[in-house]
């Protein structure tokens, strides 16, 4: 999008600097000039019925235009700008456009011909041909600033370019030309044609002039003036009514009063929550904004594939009041009806009637949709109706795909060739289009509380962070992410824009679970104390963990974090053991209190940390891909670096209190250690009486697929194992597992107690994570989703030589970058991710050398979604400065 914008940039200074030039060869007969493309009606000979159904009605229309075409500003253009006249520098990021050759092509002919050609061949591969073409035009109207003829002209003279190709291309096949350049973009021409076609050409008209900074609609300021000199109510729409003020209902993205997807989608709640609502507000109308972002709209006739991934319809374009079924409502102009639908089928409005109004040179629209299927049927188009009259009742809920009683009310200044309903949603990248194209109806009630509420914006949240919170938080990526509500393996920002979360351990058993919702909901609304009161949550949940660990791991703590679990598992080595000895492995990480980031490498050897403590021994990373040692069988290699540890330490009359270590390890890049490596590491550290730790605050809870646990794929039992994260979905509960043995021993007099560590709440939310996980089988999805994964990335790595290595289990895996000499690729790794973002797919980097792509989704990621984040990572991994990294 952006590089497109820039090609428009320089594509409009080269029409602007080149106005004045003139030479006598410059106006010729050429075939490749758009002015003289009809003749390309002389070979609809060479193309199949169904080819010609899409060419004609171009031509066509391309001659019907020749009365302003002809009209239009004229100049010598460059008439060529394909991708092979195009020169991009090599910049990751900010990349230029530095130059245009081959002026072969030149010649004297309509201006705007130029960008219509620009465009033809910019836009070729966009999965929407329109919306690429406006980045261009966004970028030409800064040199160039076509008028509105020129724009009126605009959409048949790229389809004209397309045409001029696919005819060019088939004479020459007729010819037998064997001359590959000859139908290089014939196909491309052929498949964008066909989704031109499908884009309104009056559509396409005003987007083109709200690109170069004109008003969408030739009438939108007009429209807005007559609407100031006209005064309507509330009664003058429901005359039954006198209710002349509203009580705006707040339904954004953000909203927590429509709650989770669950809770919106039970139409039998919602209809209860709004009359609850009315009740409290007896002389208002209850109404929904203008413009309005919402999360409602789920099925996937609101989805559509984007140039940057999918987007959805979430846009709201009229207002809603929400009134009993069977009230009255009337015209507020005199009209004619343009439609009246009354089909039982048609369930996004209902029973549905857009008139036209003629007024004082205007023409605009006004929809009513979601009344009575009845009460519309005695409208034909083009029957007249006078101001005030009755135009149908609302229906009831089973009309009106069983949404409580309410009217959606929108106006349109163009009808956009639509002859029997009209879109009431939009998507968030064509709102200000929309917003252009339909008037916000509060011009006419002129009420101050019929107003959308937006969330505040990214940039003031951004801005307010630096002011009032510590310095050290970090954002995600080179443009951070607002975002206000998580659905499943979805997160959405406040305009509804959803990303796929591929990196979010967290949210375990998916964002905002409605299971683990609901067991949040129902507990704090009776009870959360601490530990000191006896009360069944605790057990019921101890129980339910004890049977996911093995039987030695029999004693159980509560806590708030991994960071305090971790902490506590260390404080259990030293006291049992009466050491202060830890050994912990390079690039590790722990969690953020002082003692755990003493034993964490990726914090006391990275930026800002002071370097390894005297009691913390650090074993390098096992990494048996671009580690010391590589390969499967570098396990004892690797493990023989503890023997020297343990040697020095005994010179000190020393001994481990513990070894810790992460079964795979995340920080670390997602490392998989080889075979025998943790089995040596925690034979040797209990030959010294030293304890083991797993720290399963990333990788347990079935992630691995394989096991519940991840240390489990070694063949090993920890004599302590610490959770966090995924133990309450994204709710602060962490727990430590130790032997009947260690805890004994901990037990020395000092009391350990923890004011919110096992709570009611947590345990009641930590039960139904674990009720989720075995209901919905999330184990055994993690299993399969990630050998499906795994099988597919190792496709990518034979196909695309940057990926290195791909490493992991079940959906706790990594995939690394770099070149042929094994060198890191960070720069590209970094490019990678952002990329994908801008697809709107979530991932992260990890790693010592940030290179590589780490992926933790949560664990309903089903094959569908796996399906969509491969495709996506395809496209990127093809990019021209993907492969240039691959050498």
């Amino acid at each position: 999008s952006i590089l497109r914008k820039i090609l428009g940039e320089k594509a409009g200074l080269l029409t602007s600097n080149i106005q004045n030039f003139s030479h006598p060869l410059m106006p010729r007969e050429f075939d490749w000039n758009l002015t003289q493309s009809l003749w390309t009606k002389n070979h609809l000979g060479l193309f199949t019925e169904e080819e010609k159904e899409l060419i004609i009605p171009f031509q066509q229309r391309f001659f019907n235009l020749q009365n302003i075409y002809q009209n239009l500003p004229k100049s010598v253009v460059h008439n060529d700008l394909n991708d092979y006249n195009i020169l991009v520098s090599k910049e990751l990021i900010d990349p230029e456009v530095t130059g245009f050759i081959d002026f072969g092509d030149a010649v004297y002919t309509q201006t705007i011909n130029d960008v219509a050609i620009v465009i033809a061949y910019a836009v070729m591969e966009a999965a929407n041909p329109l919306e690429a073409a406006l980045d261009i035009l966004k970028g030409y109207t800064t040199h160039y600033r076509p008028t509105p003829e020129e724009l009126q002209c605009l959409y048949i003279l790229v389809a004209m370019r397309w045409i001029t190709t696919v005819t060019k291309a088939a004479i020459r096949k007729k010819d037998k030309s064997n001359n590959p350049y000859h139908s290089i973009s014939e196909q491309n021409a052929w498949d964008a044609l066909k989704k031109w076609a499908t884009v309104n050409e009056e559509f396409a008209f005003y987007n083109f002039r709200l690109a170069c900074g004109m008003p969408v609609h030739p009438n939108n300021e007009d429209f807005k003036s007559w609407t100031e000199q006209k005064d309507f109510s509330f009664s003058d729409l429901f005359p039954t009514t006198s209710f002349e003020d509203v009580e705006l209902l707040d339904l954004k993205v953000s909203s927590p009063w429509i709650g989770s997807r669950s809770e919106f989608n039970d139409l039998d709640l919602f209809e209860f929550k709004i009359n609850k609502l009315q009740k409290k507000h007896p002389n208002k109308i209850i109404a929904g904004g203008y413009l309005e972002p919402r999360p409602l709209y789920t099925a996937s006739s609101y989805d559509r594939e984007g140039n940057e991934g999918p987007e959805s319809r979430s846009v709201h374009l009229g207002v809603d009041f929400w009134l009993p079924a069977g009230t009255p409502i009337h015209s507020l102009f005199d009209a004619e009806v343009y439609a009246a639908v009354n089909d039982d089928g048609f369930k996004e409005y209902g029973g549905l009637v857009i008139l036209k109004h003629e007024k004082e040179g205007l023409v605009f629209y006004s929809l009513y949709g979601h009344l009575s299927i009845d009460s519309v049927k005695k409208f034909q188009k083009g029957d007249r109706v006078k101001k005030g009259e009755r135009i149908g009742e609302l229906g009831a809920p089973h009309e009106n795909g069983n949404w409580s009683p309410h009217l959606h009310f929108q106006l349109m200044l163009s009808i956009l060739g639509f002859t029997d309903d009209f879109p009431g949603v939009c998507c968030p990248s064509e709102m200000e289009l929309w917003k252009g194209l339909c008037p916000d109806p509060n011009l006419l009630f002129k009420n101050k509380n019929l107003k959308t509420n937006y969330d505040t914006s990214a940039n003031e949240i951004e801005d307010t962070r630096k002011n009032v919170l510590g310095k050290g938080l970090s954002l995600s990526y080179h443009q951070p992410l607002h975002i206000v509500r998580g659905d499943g393996v979805y997160l959405m920002d406040p305009f509804g824009r959803k990303y796929l979360d591929t990196v979010n351990n967290v949210a375990h058993v998916g964002h905002e679970h409605p299971q683990v919702v609901a067991a949040a909901k129902n507990q704090i609304s009776v009870l959360n104390t601490n530990t000191r009161y006896l009360h069944p949550e605790i057990i019921n949940y101890a129980k339910a963990l004890r049977k996911k660990l093995p039987d030695e791991l029999s004693v159980l703590h509560f806590l708030n974090s991994g960071s305090e679990a971790n902490e506590l598992a260390l404080r259990m080595a030293k006291t049992v053991t009466g050491e202060k000895d830890i050994v912990a492995l390079e690039v590790g990480y722990h969690g953020n209190t002082s003692s755990v980031i003493d034993i964490s490498s990726y914090k006391f050897d990275g930026k800002g940390g002071k370097g390894k403590p005297e009691h913390t021994h650090i074993l390098p990373l096992p990494d048996p891909f671009r580690g010391k040692h590589e390969g499967d069988k570098s396990g004892t290699d690797y493990a023989a670096y503890l023997v020297e540890i343990l040697q020095n330490l005994k010179k000190d009359n020393r001994k481990p209190a513990a070894f810790i270590g992460e079964a795979i390890l995340s920080c670390g890049g997602q490392i998989l250690p080889p075979p025998n490596y943790f089995e040596k590491v925690y034979e040797l550290i209990r030959g010294e009486g030293g304890l083991c730790i797993a720290d399963e605050v990333q990788t347990g809870f079935g992630r691995v697929g394989e096991h519940f646990w991840a240390f489990e794929l070694h063949g090993v039992v920890p004599d302590i194992v610490t959770m966090g994260k995924p133990a309450g979905n994204g709710h602060p509960l962490a727990i430590v597992a130790c032997t009947k043995e260690v805890a004994e021993q901990f037990n020395n007099g000092m009391e350990f107690f923890n004011t919110f560590g096992g709570n009611p709440v947590s345990c009641a939310i930590g039960r139904a994570v674990l009720d989720v996980v075995e209901d919905e089988n999330l184990q055994q999805n993690a299993l399969e989703i990630g050998e499906f994964l795994l099988l597919n990335f190792n496709v990518l790595r034979d196909k695309y030589p940057i990926i290195g290595d791909v490493r992991g289990k079940g959906l706790f895996l990594g995939i690394e970058f770099v070149d042929s000499n094994m060198n890191p690729l960070p720069e590209q790794a970094d490019y990678f991710v952002n990329r994908m973002k801008d697809y709107k797919i979530l991932m992260s980097t990890d790693g010592p050398d940030h290179n590589v792509i780490k992926i933790k989704p949560p664990m309903v990621f089903s094959k569908e979604n796996a399906e969509e984040l491969l495709h996506r990572m395809e496209l990127v991994l093809g990019e021209d400065f993907m492969k240039l990294s691959q050498h």
